[in-house]
């Protein structure tokens, strides 16, 4: 997370060198392209965070020697992204549970997050589109290292592959395999899913209602047979260890939750561009759920996430 003494230096180096504010005008596109490549808000605020450390480390010589700096941002943030994505695998492997990653509020909701308050920076917020709804998130988890920054890059940032080889360390030619090997994957996600945002709502309304009536009937109409249901606890909070499959054992565990819940609000809140529900429990949210709809408007996926870690961008100031 980024500290005051820490957000205070670059602002006194702008003062100083007008020249400077063109790079920190960079700083809400590195944080956006860090999480889409990390599903973590947390560890895009590091990364972003260590590549502005190394452009400071540098002389004002050498600065000024870099024709492009935006360039030179972007390539190191990148860079530290697959680094991070790499050792990241073996972290995620001794996570407790299943690993989602971490959700985010819609911008005009964004309470607290990184700069900390509601006067958060706009440049300290993530830009939602399709490319971080949770469905394509968690597809993203799938890929390797080498594919997930080259599909961001090329797909979702437009940077040429020439540009993406120097990152990635390989050839252009290799960079476009592995853009069009993720292609595949998330056009797979996008054909099951149904990212229609009013439809969807409508079906979270519904679910919402059943949940709280506590009525199973209702609930399984809206749930597809095979739906899956995950939670991330992440061993910070009570949450089941492994995916729920089925819509009956997803129906059965959610009344269990309803009836022996202690008192708790659930609300209809946009999860990562999408409508979604947290549960607010003593003025905290304790969980955030977002949801995959069919085109036939049953849910497939449900995603929960405990977490506490996961979610500071949700809790009050």
């Amino acid at each position: 997370m980024t500290t005051p003494s820490e957000q205070a230096q670059p602002q006194a180096d702008e003062q100083r060198d007008p020249g400077l504010s063109a790079i920190m005008s960079e700083r809400r596109q590195l944080l956006n392209l860090a999480y889409r490549m990390l599903g973590s808000l947390a560890d895009a605020e590091d990364v972003v965070q260590e590549t502005y450390t190394r452009w400071y480390a540098m002389s004002r010589a050498q600065q000024e020697a870099i024709e492009s700096p935006g360039a030179w941002l972007t390539k190191v943030a990148s860079r530290i992204c697959l680094n991070v994505l790499r050792s990241a695998r073996a972290r995620r492997e001794t996570y407790l549970g299943e690993w989602i990653p971490e959700p985010l509020p819609d911008p005009a909701e964004w309470i607290a997050g990184a700069a900390g308050g509601a006067g958060v920076d706009p440049a300290d917020r993530i830009t939602l589109d399709e490319s971080v709804t949770m469905a394509f998130l968690v597809v993203f988890e799938s890929m390797t290292p080498a594919e997930r920054v080259a599909f961001v890059l090329h797909d979702v940032f437009r940077y040429p592959f020439a540009e993406v080889a120097e990152i990635v360390g390989r050839s252009p030619a290799a960079c476009r395999q592995l853009a069009t090997s993720a292609r595949r994957r998330i056009a797979a996600a996008r054909a099951e899913a149904s990212p229609n945002a009013a439809r969807q709502a409508s079906v979270v309304r519904r679910f919402k209602a059943a949940w709280e009536a506590q009525d199973i009937e209702a609930l399984l109409g809206l749930l597809d047979p095979s739906a899956t249901a995950i939670a991330d606890g992440g061993g910070r909070a009570i949450a089941h260890l492994l995916p729920i499959e089925g819509a009956e054992q997803i129906a059965r565990l959610y009344l269990t939750i309803a009836r022996f819940a202690p008192p708790r609000t659930i609300l209809e809140r946009t999860v990562n561009g999408l409508p979604g529900l947290v549960v607010e429990s003593g003025g905290t949210i304790e969980t955030v759920f977002a949801f995959e709809v069919a085109g036939d408007d049953r849910i497939t996926r449900i995603w929960a996430v405990r977490n506490p870690d996961k979610l500071r961008p949700w809790q009050p100031a």
